[in-house]
């Protein structure tokens, strides 16, 4: 064993008290860590996964319709600066199959679906709702939503004159699979559906107000023929979902907005918190930083005659300066595998504490190895940094001095 390990071990060990106090404060330093980053990962996580349980990640969908001011031809002057904004209608994406192809090529993007959408009302006898109809393709809108998966009663089957409607339009309406419902539009056109399953996408707002039916079906009522008026997108990066709308944007001459910019305020809550825990985390840091250093300094005073005799031996200033720096990695390793188990302990005991209905955990807290080495790595340097101090002081002993004050 090098000179410069052994000795390093032998002060820790000479020092139990000191070294397993230090040790348990790194230990649990690194637990704050672990445990706070993987609650407001698994938070963000979920919260997240709901937003985009109810959402695509990007809706490419045609410019909006604006007038232009009127301005005389000869003098370009203007007459009326005051432009009226103009009712919106359903309009269809201009060659929408050759657009869904090139969205589909774009890097990054996993999968598409052609959507046509509109408003219009749900009756049942004397019920009547206001909803939004979407026309979809089964098979591709299945990619992005989840809809098999929460489905509650019957079969996902929007084809041909059946529908699939959310659990609260369904009790608004007083309806169940198999039974009728009339969707109709403004201008009086209207046709019978027959409900063939139930869905809860776990949005009370979505569950009264999606009818899922055929595109052929939604095209007619919404007198859309051939047309659509959105492509649903998702991405393999969530984060890089509004770098991936902004090419697709310049791509298509399309707008393309992406959840992120659709749901900026729970984007400013997500960094709010992030920088919370992170703030949080720095001032852990700083303490166990600021308690390794001090007990290292103790230390020097403590084998100042050791050191001296050392020095007398010939044993090197660089040599006496990695021993203490090997004392604070080794704190720093020793905690951060302490700290790692107890970290984890705590988010599991924490994760069980409340459950959902469904038997998942209102406080979801994700552990990854990528943030156990984070956290192995952070005390390991916070150790080696805490050290640098001591080991200076410890190197530059004079060991005569050493000796006699000893």
């Amino acid at each position: 064993m090098p000179l410069e390990w052994y000795v390093a071990i032998r002060f820790l060990r000479e020092g139990r008290m000191q070294t397993l106090l230090i040790v348990a404060g790194a230990a649990i330093g690194v637990a704050v860590m672990l445990f706070l980053s993987a609650l407001m990962g698994g938070l963000a996580e979920s919260l997240i996964a709901q937003t985009l349980g109810t959402q695509a990640h990007i809706v490419v969908r045609p410019v909006v319709e604006a007038a232009r001011p009127q301005r005389t031809s000869t003098r370009d002057t203007l007459v009326m600066p005051r432009v009226e904004r103009t009712a919106q209608r359903v309009r269809s994406i201009v060659g929408w199959q050759q657009v869904m192809r090139d969205v589909e090529r774009a890097p990054g993007v996993v999968s598409v679906s052609p959507t046509v959408s509109g408003p219009v009302f749900a009756q049942r006898g004397d019920a009547s709702k206001s909803v939004i109809l979407l026309g979809i393709d089964p098979e591709r809108f299945a990619r992005i939503y989840p809809i098999r998966a929460r489905l509650r009663e019957g079969v996902y089957r929007p084809v041909g004159d059946s529908c699939v409607i959310g659990t609260e339009l369904a009790s608004d309406l007083g309806v169940s699979v198999g039974d009728k419902v009339r969707l109709s539009v403004v201008d009086g056109a209207s046709d019978v559906f027959t409900v063939a399953g139930l869905f809860d996408l776990g949005n009370r707002e979505v569950n009264r107000r999606w009818v899922l039916v055929s595109m052929r079906s939604a095209q007619t009522l919404l007198d859309l023929v051939g047309g659509v008026s959105a492509i649903d997108v998702t991405v393999d990066d969530v984060f890089a979902a509004t770098t991936i709308a902004e090419s697709l944007s310049a791509r298509t001459g399309l707008v393309a907005d992406s959840w992120m910019q659709t749901n900026a305020q729970l984007m400013v809550g997500l960094r709010s918190q992030s920088s919370s825990s992170n703030l949080i985390q720095v001032f852990v840091v700083l303490a166990v930083a600021m308690g390794i250093a001090s007990v290292l300094i103790v230390s020097v005073v403590q084998k100042g005659k050791e050191i001296g005799i050392l020095r007398a031996m010939g044993t090197s200033r660089r040599s006496v300066l990695v021993v203490f720096l090997l004392q604070g990695g080794i704190v720093g390793l020793l905690g951060s595998i302490v700290g790692v188990g107890l970290g984890m302990g705590l988010s599991v005991f924490f994760a069980s504490l409340a459950v959902a209905a469904d038997g998942s955990p209102l406080f979801p807290v994700h552990v990854s190895l990528a943030l156990i080495a984070r956290c192995t790595v952070v005390a390991v340097s916070t150790g080696l940094l805490s050290a640098v101090l001591p080991a200076r002081r410890a190197a530059r002993l004079d060991p005569a001095v050493a000796i006699r004050n000893g």
